[in-house]
């Protein structure tokens, strides 16, 4: 009775209370973060008119996933692996947040050439982009400033400026096989950059870089004091005549958080199975070690029967597997390059990985369109061939090409594309006057 009574005289206070709510209709706000974060990719696309030509089957070179066409699969290991971690049934629950110690165990086996790793140095990740994610939210807050390069990959921005982190593009030049501008990256760099990020092999570009360009890149910081996150989930796609050198392997003083997973080189991205490798120096990732743990516990880690197959997928996928792959890619990099090589109007940089090619458009020379966004808006209207304006990488009169489709859809993509370009292309009036006083004086000679 005297709980009914306590009850009462609850409620009766509480209605007594005045109300603190002046709210009479629905207004539910997002937060800052959410406000803030956004894809320039996805932007930039949906604001093109895409209307491919009904008479010609869209081919996109845009896809960055290596399985969207069915011609690159993951091998035969990697899946048995997968099948029998369902079948022994043991990775249906959740695991540690960093994953699980057998898991995380195979990948510091797999990564040894980066230095020496121990398992407690690796953190696993809902893919690599989940990887990229965590290692920006620990290191970065507002009112900082990261390096990221340009032309480059849009998700670091999007990473970032949920969190009120200031992106600082440092230019890679095509004319040194997209090299990195040294001085004006070091120019960069104040008190506020908590980060500096080096992307190798490079996406949207291709690039790989030698060894010594690394080093010049550690170097710079080293004398500024700034860690380094290297994005190297294309670590194995090198062509032949380059090298693959990871960052942290260079590193003497600069703590390095490696990014990597299976996305790529093993064709199964959408299983989401990332990794960080943390480099530590002198222990200046002492704090950055369990802010990397605590941030994993926001999605109770990475997928566990993937992290059960993980051990048998890194140890037992052939060389002969990736080795075909990357001659495949290869291969589609040496046909398109010089058959784009002849079209006018148009300069490809060569790549040395990955799975992209940059190609410069001549913008003067095709009077009819602005920029690349127009130019690629009427190459898929016209011809059905969609490639992402390089503006999706902040790098404009350029555009991207993938490596990754059949090589007879590649060929007639670029087939299609001179097409286009014969038909836009326009001499501006010095060349046509250089072009008539060569004829005339041709004509003198007989």
């Amino acid at each position: 009775m005297k709980d009914l009574v306590d009850i009462a005289t609850l409620h009766q206070l509480n209605t007594q209370r005045p109300i603190k709510s002046k709210r009479n209709r629905w207004n539910v706000e997002i937060s800052d973060f959410a406000r803030l974060t956004h894809n320039p990719i996805r932007a930039i696309v949906e604001g093109l008119n895409i209307q491919p030509n009904p008479d010609k089957p869209l081919i996109a070179l845009s896809i960055g996933d290596p399985t969207t066409f069915g011609n690159l699969k993951p091998s035969q290991e990697t899946i048995d692996a997968i099948r029998k971690a369902i079948d022994d049934g043991n990775g249906n629950g959740y695991a540690p947040a960093n994953g699980h110690q057998e898991a995380r165990e195979a990948v510091a086996r797999y990564v040894q050439h980066q230095g020496l790793v121990s398992p407690s140095d690796v953190i696993l990740c809902s893919g690599c982009s989940s990887a990229l994610d965590l290692c920006i939210s620990v290191l970065g807050r507002p009112g900082k400033n990261i390096l990221v390069p340009k032309p480059g990959f849009s998700i670091y921005r999007t990473l970032a400026e949920g969190f009120g982190i200031e992106c600082r593009t440092y230019d890679l030049l095509p004319e040194r096989d997209w090299e990195a501008d040294l001085t004006q990256l070091e120019k960069l760099i104040d008190e506020d950059t908590c980060a500096l990020i080096v992307t190798n092999p490079g996406n949207p570009c291709g690039s790989v870089f030698p060894r010594s360009h690394l080093e010049a890149i550690v170097d710079i910081a080293e004398r500024h004091f700034v860690p380094i996150i290297a994005d190297e989930i294309y670590e194995h796609f090198v062509f032949p005549g380059h090298e693959f050198c990871a960052v942290s392997s260079l590193s003497r003083k600069v703590p390095v958080l490696s990014c990597g997973g299976l996305t790529k080189r093993f064709l199964v991205p959408g299983w989401r199975m990332g990794w960080i490798i943390i480099h530590d120096r002198d222990d200046a990732f002492k704090d950055v070690r369990k802010g990397l743990v605590n941030l994993s516990v926001r999605i109770l880690g990475s997928n566990t029967i993937v992290q059960r197959a993980l051990p048998a997928i890194l140890e037992n996928t052939p060389n002969d597997f990736f080795d075909d792959l990357v001659a495949t890619l290869h291969r589609h990099a040496e046909l398109a390059y010089k058959s784009i090589k002849k079209i006018r109007g148009l300069n490809p940089v060569m790549p040395g990985g990955a799975m992209y090619m940059m190609v410069g458009i001549d913008i003067d020379h095709f009077p009819e369109f602005e920029t690349d966004l127009s130019f690629v808006e009427a190459l898929v209207h016209e011809q059905s061939v969609f490639c992402l304006p390089g503006q999706c990488f902040e790098y404009p009169n350029y555009f991207r090409l993938v490596l990754t489709v059949p090589e007879e859809m590649l060929m007639e993509a670029v087939k299609r594309l001179e097409e286009f370009c014969e038909q836009h292309y326009k001499i501006d009036n010095e060349q046509l006057l250089l072009q008539q006083n060569g004829l005339l004086t041709q004509m003198t000679q007989y």
